[in-house]
């Protein structure tokens, strides 16, 4: 750097280090480049019959992203609901899921304010459970007609599950099947018997810690998404092992999933970054919808085959409220299906066990 000479030590170095940050991140930028290039290849549907489309749809008036994958574009049609509220599963989902694409024509939807949907021109009031229910029965219509499906698989995660059972019940018609993974049930009592069961481990492992921060919140229901003290009971409940199961693993879980949305082609750094701006606002504006939900009470009946996906260590939605409400269920067929190794993600943390679970349920109950 011919430049520096006869300037002062501290502007040569200055401009070293600079210069050397610069070209860590050219590095940095064109290894993950070439990752997602490599994914790209790996993961593309090379079958004449397949498909693989990412495209925007509107819905409700919202321009929406969908992810469209498939061997064979005559199979059945699952949707999938993510969880947060806004919580995009793209990614996750065909990592962890695809040996689906070659019985399925899979659809994972980043919901209005979600993930690669989130745009600053989504009206905050149409953030609500009811818009997003509409959103997804409007979604069902569209693939119906697109895949000349007179009825589709749909799969509901976590929050997504609160939308499914909403779905179903107001057009059962539409659909072969409802999967409930990780069902939700009822928002404040879960949150309730979670909170209790992070206190209860926290006094077992001795970690005091967590009992001084779960003991200073105390127990919910809490004023909101973003007020803090959520944030501090679901750092120790994923700690303890109660949203992703085993304790020295899910940490390791986390990583996975950091690098697999870094690596990912689907999507780019702006698509991350919003994927936690879409968490955070989706959360807040729907904390209303979320105390509000009791499905016993709100659902008691199904028209169409129900099953549950239901990790036995879930403390986020709650296996016990799961088990609860699927006594009580009125449903055309239902099964609880357990998921002994996993806790609020099977499909994720057990995902052979989920996919041959799928697929059982797509032979049994067959569109027409």
């Amino acid at each position: 750097m011919i430049f520096l000479r006869g300037k002062s030590r501290l502007l040569r170095w200055t401009c070293y280090l600079l210069f050397g940050l610069s070209l860590l991140l050219v590095v940095i930028a064109g290894y993950v480049t070439f990752r997602q290039y490599r994914t790209a290849a790996d993961i593309a549907i090379s079958t004449a019959e397949g498909i693989e489309s990412m495209e925007m749809v509107s819905l409700g008036g919202v321009e929406q992203q969908i992810y469209v994958r498939g061997e064979d574009r005559d199979n059945p049609v699952l949707l999938f609901l993510h969880g947060g509220p806004g919580f995009s599963e793209m990614v996750p989902v065909r990592h962890y899921n695809r040996e689906l694409e070659e019985h399925f024509v899979v659809v994972n939807w980043d919901q209005r304010g979600s993930g690669k949907s989130f745009s600053h021109h989504v009206p905050p009031e149409s953030m609500n459970l009811q818009q997003i229910v509409d959103d997804a029965l409007e979604l069902t219509r569209k693939l119906r007609r697109r895949f000349n499906a007179s009825r589709i698989y749909l799969v509901g995660h976590s929050w997504g599950s609160i939308v499914g059972v909403h779905a179903v019940d107001r057009h059962p018609e539409y659909y072969c099947a409802y999967v409930g993974v990780g069902q939700a049930v009822n928002f404040i009592e879960a949150e309730n018997i979670s909170y209790e069961f992070t206190l209860r481990r926290a006094r077992e492992l001795g970690e005091h810690d967590a009992m001084r921060e779960l003991q200073e919140i105390g127990p919910p229901p809490y004023p909101s998404a973003d007020s803090g003290e959520m944030g501090v009971q679901r750092k120790w409940l994923f700690r303890f092992g109660g949203e992703v199961y085993e304790e020295s693993n899910n940490f390791r879980y986390l990583l996975d999933l950091l690098r697999l949305h870094l690596f990912a082609p689907e999507y780019s750094v702006a698509d991350i970054i919003n994927l936690v701006r879409g968490g955070n606002q989706s959360s807040r504006l729907m904390w209303e919808d979320l105390l509000a939900v009791d499905l016993p009470e709100q659902v008691p009946q199904l028209e169409v085959p129900v099953y549950f996906f239901t990790g036995r260590h879930d403390y986020v939605t709650v296996y016990e409220k799961v088990q609860e409400y699927y006594e009580t269920l009125n449903a055309a067929h239902k099964e609880i299906v357990w998921f002994d190794s996993s806790a609020h993600s099977p499909n994720f943390e057990e995902p052979e066990k989920f996919v041959g679970e799928m697929l059982r349920v797509r032979y049994r109950h067959p569109p027409d």
